[in-house]
């Protein structure tokens, strides 16, 4: 029996650069709010602001650095992204030492250097298909999404002891230090050259993009299946910490081992993804994801009759384990057809699905005030039904594998 084929050594710099990347991010996102808090002494309103500054990059610029990732070369973009978060961090260490940072500029600088974040999270998936063989995409993705991961699942455990142990400064110079790691690594990187496309307006550009993913019939399920999901879970997480400790009698620890669980599913399910899309229909990958995610908000609604911590671990276990196969599958799909001169602007319209996670929240927000949260859990597990349904109706369910590779000969309905 052959062994199966190796991820080639360039992409194996771009996994580590991954790596170095979202750990460095995951670790400022968990220091920014504590350090306003006990260094800078905010109250609980102002951390709002600085929240806002910390997600509204991916709202604002999702969209202008997908049109940057298909006009210029996408391993450059990905450097400079990297070191204008290195920049930010090491500001930021500099204006600690200095005894002269403010909530305006922690947001600030905080802001920049998430500008980073949407910079790399959207370039990095348009420039894998340069890097491996179509028979390797789905390997890569899954190892690039077992590196976000990794750093989601320790990331702020990191962040929170590094300010509690050593100070900030060390917490934010640790990050800004994985960040220029992550430009070495980039550096090394040999990126095929692309045909030159003809520059028009940007606005035409966006609009070609958003065309193809909108008018794609495999691309556009997608997307409307994972804005529903993003409704779905952000009306379930606004309203599970209250009603953790009300209804299921959780302490702070208790809500953390909760919580932890949708980490463990995140990483078993990046591991096993590989083994599970060669044994299963692409097609059927696909619909896993939504309909596994269907199953845990049900779980979760349970505990409304049968309060139970392990219910609740189980739900966040399968919405980590089942997303991911979903993460990795669907990015294989959007790479396999989608034009290679168009990648970067379809990879910002997927982030832009994101957008919906605010709507859930604020769903969750209403429902939760005016009725209960169990409403919330019983209108979160509809919401995730309608998801799934929307997808296994969808040809993307009915994919045997995983489709050709398109060329930049396909055309674009505008």
């Amino acid at each position: 029996m052959s062994n199966p084929p190796r991820l080639p050594d360039t992409f194996g710099r771009l996994a580590w650069s991954n790596l170095a990347a979202q750990s460095a991010e995951q670790i400022a996102l968990a220091a920014a709010p504590i350090v306003a808090v006990l260094t800078l002494g905010v109250a609980e309103g102002q951390t709002g602001v600085l929240q806002t500054a910390l997600t509204l990059p991916f709202v604002l610029f999702a969209i202008p650095a997908g049109l940057l990732a298909d006009r210029i070369s996408r391993r450059a973009l990905m450097a400079g992204a990297e070191a204008l978060r290195a920049a930010a961090l090491a500001a930021i260490v500099l204006l600690l030492a200095l005894s002269a940072l403010n909530l305006p500029l922690l947001a600030l600088l905080g802001f920049a250097a998430v500008c980073g974040t949407v910079v790399y999270s959207v370039a990095a998936p348009a420039l894998v298909p340069s890097l491996v063989s179509p028979d390797l995409l789905p390997a890569a993705n899954a190892r690039i999404e077992l590196a976000r991961t990794i750093a989601f699942a320790s990331g702020p455990a990191l962040g929170g002891a590094l300010v509690g142990w050593w100070g900030a400064s060390l917490a934010f110079g640790f990050a800004a230090a994985l960040s220029a790691i992550a430009v070495v690594l980039l550096s090394g990187i040999y990126e095929p050259a692309r045909a030159p496309s003809p520059r028009r307006h940007p606005l035409q550009e966006i609009r070609e993009g958003a065309a193809f993913v909108f008018h794609h019939p495999l691309l556009r399920p997608v997307f409307i299946t994972q804005f529903i999901f993003n409704t779905g879970w952000f009306l379930q997480i606004a309203v599970f910490v209250p009603y953790a400790v009300r209804h299921l009698g959780l302490s702070a620890a208790g809500i953390g081992t909760v919580l932890t669980m949708y980490g463990v599913g995140m990483v078993i399910g990046a591991l096993l993804a590989t083994r599970v899309m060669k044994r299963i229909a692409f097609g059927t990958v696909v619909g896993l994801g939504p309909v596994t995610g269907f199953v845990a908000a049900v779980v979760m609604a349970l505990t409304v009759l049968l309060p139970s911590p392990w219910l609740a671990a189980l739900s966040f276990f399968l919405l980590g384990v089942g997303p991911i196969l979903w993460v990795i599958s669907t990015t294989t799909l959007r790479q396999s057809v989608t034009p290679p001169r168009l990648l970067g602007r379809v990879s910002a319209i997927n982030i832009m699905s994101y957008g919906a996670r605010p709507l859930g929240s604020a769903l969750g927000a209403i429902v939760g005030g005016l009725w209960s949260a169990e409403a919330c859990l019983y209108l979160a597990a509809a919401v995730f039904g309608a998801q799934a349904l929307v997808i296994w109706l969808s040809p993307a369910a009915g994919l045997d594998r995983q489709p050709d590779m398109v060329g930049d000969e396909v055309a674009v309905r505008c």
